[in-house]
């Protein structure tokens, strides 16, 4: 059996494959990329688990590295990238005697960080981008008899379908919720064998079966919470597990003095929060701002909604072409192009015409005071002070991999620098997702480098794909 830390989309979708899940090409669909429509048609009998995935991916390219990714995501939405509504050319069989027995663990409610989101905050990905297989999300929106808006759908459904898909599938049986993961790590077979493992199935199934050939195992160690508010502690020994616990874990700190203050915050929920209980308001000196992504825009339009000043501080130039905005289509999403144009218009050094707001390019924080002064530098290293209500520092967000021998350093494409998943992802094999540094351990979504939902699928058919072929060799 396997184990797999993480509920969020990666997770669910592995868990839809690894039960009897089976995709196969639809018969008679026509694919618009004529190259692998016509590979498809080689072996239409033969599931798409069992096929060469490198052989089907070659010569595909899109939004994703990942050319598992890229092939996954094409045969669920063919055209997506250029508008279309082209139907998926899978169809899904269930193979029961295919499932591989696994769990799910996660800390939430399946769906993972989704439900710490604001449930209004709307997606950056167009909605039928956050669907998982053979269940559309716009046909689960119509169901609420709901639609999207602009195309985008709200943190909240997206959390509500994740749920909703575990259950209408039949996974729930797999998944065990608030339960942490405390060490992942390799031990010898024979020095388990004797012991007792702790079950989590209410059912005591055998979770493993001590398999003669392998002679190391990995050990999981935990808790999960109980109704009463108890921590049961629990070891689960298994074969193969699978990391995919995204990245909303733990969020970047600049490392600045002061940083540690009350009044600085690392979550865009500490500025609602401040606004319910009106601890910030029109008549409050600014809230400062720190950060060029869509989670710092998320907070300014959400202090320019509540009329908030706002002071707001970023290294990048406005018009780099690595800035976040730049690559986004005006018309898809016009909140953010409006961002984008205070952050332009808006500078210190020029009024514009959105009050309370101003925007300090190429500035970095040196400092944050205890009197909630905080000093800025600005590129030609002039410094500045302002009094400031409290800070939001909003520069992105690191996995928590404590869990893992020296927090899983080791296993990234540098092993001399932390994991992050836009930086220096763990290193895995492209067709399989394992890591190259540990067999056995598999890394799926932001850790893998797959940021976005429509991508992070990819990679769980190659987990699946791998998992099976380790099946069939060692029948039990």
């Amino acid at each position: 059996p396997l184990f797999f830390s993480g509920n969020g989309p990666s997770g669910i979708c592995l868990s839809y494959l690894l039960s009897g899940y089976t995709p196969y090409f639809k018969r008679h669909s026509l694919h618009p990329h004529p190259i692998l429509q016509r590979k498809l048609e080689e072996a239409p009998e033969v599931s798409v688990l069992d096929q060469d995935l490198e052989y089907l991916s070659e010569g595909l390219e899109g939004r994703s590295h990942s050319p598992v990714a890229l092939l996954f995501d094409t045969l669920q939405r063919p055209d997506t990238d250029f508008g279309g509504t082209a139907e998926s050319v899978l169809t899904w069989w269930h193979e029961p005697d295919r499932a591989i027995p696994h769990l799910v663990l996660g800390r939430n409610a399946p769906g993972g960080a989704w439900h710490s989101i604001e449930g209004s905050m709307v997606t950056l990905s167009r909605g039928e981008w956050m669907g998982l297989p053979d269940l559309p999300f716009k046909e689960w929106l119509k169901q609420k008899r709901r639609g999207l808006r602009n195309n985008r759908a709200t943190a909240e459904d997206i959390a509500q379908y994740y749920q909703h898909y575990v259950m209408k599938k039949g996974l729930q049986k797999n998944f065990r919720c608030g339960t942490v993961v405390t060490s992942v790590r390799k031990v010898s077979a024979e020095s388990i064998s004797n012991h007792m493992q702790k079950d989590l199935q209410e059912d005591n199934d055998s979770l493993w079966n001590s398999n003669e050939q392998s002679t190391e195992v990995f050990q999981v160690d935990g808790f999960f919470k109980t109704v009463e508010g108890d921590k049961e502690l629990f070891s689960i020994y298994a074969e193969n597990v699978v990391l995919a616990t995204g990245t909303y874990d733990s969020p970047t700190w600049l490392g600045v003095k002061g940083e540690n203050l009350s009044y600085v915050h690392h979550q865009l929920s500490a500025l609602e929060e401040a606004v319910k209980n009106n601890s910030v308001g029109i008549m409050s000196d600014p809230v400062l701002i720190v950060g060029a992504g869509l989670t710092a825009a998320d907070a300014i339009l959400f202090a320019h909604h509540c009329n908030i000043p706002v002071i707001h501080v970023f290294r990048r130039r406005v018009s780099d072409p690595g800035l976040i905005f730049n690559q986004l289509p005006k018309m898809m999403y016009p909140e953010y192009h409006k961002v984008h144009q205070m952050m332009k218009e808006q500078t210190a050094a020029c009024a514009g015409p959105y009050e309370c707001y101003i925007s300090l390019p190429e500035h970095h924080v040196l400092s944050f005071g205890k009197d909630k002064k905080c000093i800025l530098q600005d590129k030609n290293g002039c410094q500045k002070a302002y009094k400031i209500s409290m800070a939001l520092v909003l520069t992105g967000s690191n996995p928590n991999l404590s869990f893992l021998p020296k927090d899983g350093i080791d296993l990234a494409i540098d092993s001399d620098k932390p994991v992050n998943p836009k930086r220096n992802p763990i290193d895995v094999d492209p067709f399989t997702y394992e890591c190259t540094q540990e067999k056995g351990l598999y890394a799926l979504g932001p850790l893998a480098g797959d940021n976005f939902v429509r991508f992070v699928q990819g990679g769980a058919l190659a987990v699946a794909s791998s998992l099976l072929k380790k099946a069939n060799k060692n029948p039990p």
